[in-house]
């Protein structure tokens, strides 16, 4: 049959959906490195002004990266008389020798408020569950905090409620409450791999998976000791249970359906192209570079059409598929744990223009870990979950020309941002494809030109610069550069300085980088 937008796969769309040797990351660092001393100090002078310090302001280290030269960059996160500030995030950039360059900001002005709420936290979390949009939401916390996202900042409440979606997915919803009970902002947490056996796959053939023998038990766990001791558990078309993978041999699976275990290799084999790609790629240790594995859960409620990450279980998902085939090839799982990576780092705020660039960050390195696993029986192209569907040509998303799903964007426009994040990371995902690739004469892909909003109409050329190339290029703007409220003209700004830090300035690849964004109306 040919491809068209139904009503199922347009929810699912809707859920699913972040250089080695120019940098290192680190997990958290302590409060006492040098380089943080360094930037707190700069932030009572230099940095003051850029970073919009104001006399209640106080910082936390959040991330650190060192440059192969000696440059630092710390990320901080900031709050204002002790309540946390949505939108203060910024990162502090120094020379080799401490010396302060510049400041990664998104914040507008310094914040001056009184911190006595107009509102308490029981009307703001009655509020914000009248608003939850699905079922049996329960409110978890409120916390009183400072919103400067868009606009000036002001005091709201952060109401973090769960739930669980239409089709079943959970859902651990942020309504941020204002003043008079006003909705100001909502995102979603739920952002919708030592012995070595086989995995018979569903999607990728047989593959070797690292497991490890239980001598007394007799038995093989599905549990990789290489990879931070990520492992595997049945959830048996539960939304809770979860049982360990355990079988008398290290065979897992048999390439069909018919057995349990076969999704359950394609999810340990998804994960693992992901930890490598992250790790031989970006020199990342990890989704949260600290060398911690998450567990993948497979078989999970019944019929479910779909997968996700979630935070507060450092876990991915999947569902066995209805419409759809299982959720379990190796781009939706590079995508979904793509998700950790951004919370992690840049931290990219669920909703607008943010939105569609923590979706897009998902797409670009989910298609970067196919190329990487470079699997002969799922071979790598740049559209989002293919193996999905039996009609070749069809996919969830497609990066060449994202408006051919019906609903993505190719084309930034005064406006994208109120898409759902899932169409507008469209923008995102066709700067990365022309940016690797190119395009002659709007041939594979159009550009646009303007007056284009959805559908670009442009026949124009682009030089790409390779892949290799563009991943770098994106990394290091998504965990140096980017803040949670980025925009697509802020992330021009970034990919381009973070081309300019790894090829030079004047390089042909920042040249690139401002020509790809020129080509889908970001200038």
């Amino acid at each position: 049959m040919s491809f068209t937008m139904s009503s199922v796969q347009r929810a699912v769309v809707a859920i699913f959906g972040v250089c080695a040797a120019l940098a290192a990351q680190a997990a958290t660092p302590a409060a006492d490195h040098p380089a943080v001393q360094r930037a707190l100090a700069h932030l009572k002078g230099a940095a003051a002004a850029p970073a919009q310090v104001s006399a209640g302001d106080s910082f936390a280290a959040r991330d650190l990266i060192t440059d192969a030269d000696g440059s630092t960059h710390v990320r901080f996160a900031r709050q204002y008389k002790g309540l946390r500030v949505i939108g203060g995030d910024f990162v502090v950039h120094l020379a080799p020798n401490g010396q302060f360059r510049d400041v990664s900001v998104s914040l507008a002005q310094r914040i001056a408020l009184d911190t006595k709420p107009a509102m308490n936290s029981r009307d703001a979390s009655a509020r914000a569950l009248a608003a939850f949009p699905h079922r049996d939401g329960q409110v978890h916390s409120a916390q009183l905090v400072v919103y400067a996202r868009d606009a000036a900042p002001q005091l709201a409440w952060d109401v973090l409620v769960k739930g669980v979606q239409a089709n079943g997915t959970p859902s651990e919803a942020h309504l941020i409450i204002g003043a008079g009970g006003r909705v100001l902002d909502r995102w979603d947490d739920i952002h919708t791999a030592d012995d070595i056996g086989t995995g018979k796959t569903l999607y990728a053939g047989d593959v070797a998976l690292h497991d490890v023998f239980k001598p007394a038990t007799g038995k093989y766990v599905l549990k990789d000791v290489t990879r931070g001791k990520h492992y595997l558990v049945d959830m048996r078309h539960t939304t809770s249970a979860e049982y360990t993978y355990k079988a008398k041999n290290n065979v897992w699976g048999n390439n069909a359906e018919t057995d349990n275990e076969t999704v359950a290799a394609d999810a340990a084999y998804g994960q693992n192209m992901t930890w490598d790609y992250y790790l031989n790629i970006h020199g990342r240790n990890g989704i949260a570079d600290d060398g911690r594995g998450a567990r993948s859960r497979v078989h999970y409620s019944f019929n479910y059409d779909n997968a996700f990450w979630s935070d507060s279980c450092f876990c991915m998902t999947y569902g066995d598929g209805s419409f759809f085939n299982p959720l379990v090839s190796i781009d939706v799982a590079g995508h979904e744990m793509s998700h950790g990576v951004t919370s992690r780092t840049a931290g990219l705020i669920y909703s607008g223009e943010s939105g569609g660039l923590n979706e897009g960050t998902s797409d670009i390195f989910g298609t970067m870990t196919e190329f990487y696993a470079n699997n002969a029986n799922d071979t790598p192209d740049w559209d989002i979950g293919e193996k999905l569907y039996n009609t070749p040509g069809s996919a969830l998303r497609y990066m060449i020309q994202p408006s051919k799903d019906g609903a993505s964007s190719d084309c930034w426009y005064n406006g994208v941002g109120n898409l759902d994040v899932h169409y507008s990371s469209g923008v995102a995902n066709h700067f990365m494809y022309l940016l690797s690739e190119g395009t002659t004469n709007g041939v594979p892909s159009k550009t646009c030109v303007a007056g284009n909003t959805r559908v670009a109409s442009g026949t124009g050329t682009v030089t790409g610069i390779g892949r290799t190339k563009a991943e770098k290029i994106w990394y290091r703007a998504l965990t140096v550069y980017m803040t949670p409220t980025e925009t697509f003209a802020k992330a021009r700004l970034d990919t381009v300085k973070a081309a300019e830090d790894l090829y030079g300035v004047g390089s042909a690849e920042a040249i690139g980088v401002g020509a790809a964004w020129t080509a889908v109306n970001r200038p």
